[in-house]
């Protein structure tokens, strides 16, 4: 889940301009997580004229980041900033922003129609809010090495992504920490964005052929256990190892474990694949009727971008399926000399 909202719940106005406004606590949608792919599907959906709400828990993953890379059109734009702009444009269009923690999400009754899903979603402080369709936004975690300065330097100069920091760092002395087949493939990655990179395989010992192939691509490696990030004047200056040898870097990389935020699509059931991730469609469709979701939290190698894409693919599928639902129940009443 994402940034927090500036201001309560309470104050913000909503300005719906669908149909059947009831009571606050009940809309067609409640996406939960306010980051790139939540926001993006709350735009989507609140332009389609539908009742949503945002419940957010402010916690972003790329908060420790300064700026944001790669974003067509928002390239070095700070990631509070693109939020903030977001909140504006979905509130703008008559979405409500709830700052919470959602703790369960429970199937019940649809509460509009009398079909279809319906959600009970109950947050940590109390509130309840009901809804017909679900989308879980609710990103990632990253769990990296456990050494003396790796956490305060997170997202500043020891980073993950090469292709979001990589040439903010180009041509600078770049270290790789780590020793699994996928921190290999990171070394020898970020090798293209400088001539002076070093695999620091924290005591690991390598093969002869994964060695030669380092070599052969001008990759230091250096195999003794790391003892701690050297860190001056709040810039990483280097790694120090258990010998007290300090190897002078810039900026490290390394490949943390992605653990998504998926405890309330599991929690309802959702399918999930041979590695434990949620599974879903192409619009982001889990196994269990009414339930999207989107971003980081089951798909780890997507971007801000991908996310805010993969939001928007959601909302148009949601609405799609909310207009499948009216379109039986719109001929009933229409037999019967009903109203639509």
């Amino acid at each position: 889940m994402d940034r927090a909202f500036p201001e309560p719940a309470t104050k913000v106005v909503a300005r719906w301009t669908g149909r059947n406004s009831s009571a606050m606590n009940e809309y067609d949608v409640v996406v939960i997580g306010g980051g790139a792919a939540g926001l993006s599907a709350a735009l989507v959906l609140t332009r389609a004229r539908r009742r949503v709400a945002v419940v957010d828990a402010g916690q972003p993953r790329n908060a420790p980041a300064a700026h944001m890379q790669g974003f067509l059109g928002s390239d070095g734009l700070p990631p509070t900033a693109l939020l903030a702009a977001g909140r504006d444009e979905v509130t703008g269009y008559g979405g409500h922003l709830i700052a919470g923690t959602v703790t369960a999400i429970t199937p019940c009754a649809d509460f509009a129609s009398g079909t279809g899903p319906g959600f009970d979603i109950r947050l940590a402080d109390g509130q309840s809010q009901r809804a017909r369709r679900v989308l879980v936004t609710t990103g990632l975690r990253d769990e990296i090495p456990d050494l003396p300065g790796v956490r305060e330097r997170w997202g500043r100069d020891l980073l993950h992504c090469p292709y979001c920091h990589g040439y903010e760092v180009r041509d600078q002395p770049l270290g790789v920490l780590g020793s699994t087949a996928e921190t290999l493939a990171h070394a020898h990655l970020i090798r293209q964005w400088s001539d002076d990179v070093v695999l620091f395989t924290d005591g690991a010992s390598l093969t002869d052929d994964e060695r030669e192939q380092l070599v052969a691509r001008a990759i230091g490696v250096v195999e003794t256990p790391v003892a701690r990030l050297v860190v001056e004047n709040d810039r990483l200056t280097g790694v120090e190892l258990d010998s007290g040898q300090v190897v002078p870097r810039s900026a490290v990389f390394v490949r943390p474990r992605l653990v998504p935020n998926d405890t309330l699509l599991t929690d309802l059931g959702c399918a999930t694949d041979s590695n434990g991730w949620v599974v879903v469609d192409a619009t982001g469709r889990t196994s269990i009727p009414g339930v999207w979701a989107a971003g980081n939290a089951v798909n780890p190698r997507a971007q801000v971008i991908t996310a805010a894409g993969e939001g928007s693919a959601a909302a148009i599928a949601l609405n799609n399926d909310l207009v499948d639902e009216a379109i039986p129940t719109a001929v009933a009443h229409y037999r019967q000399g009903l109203p639509a």
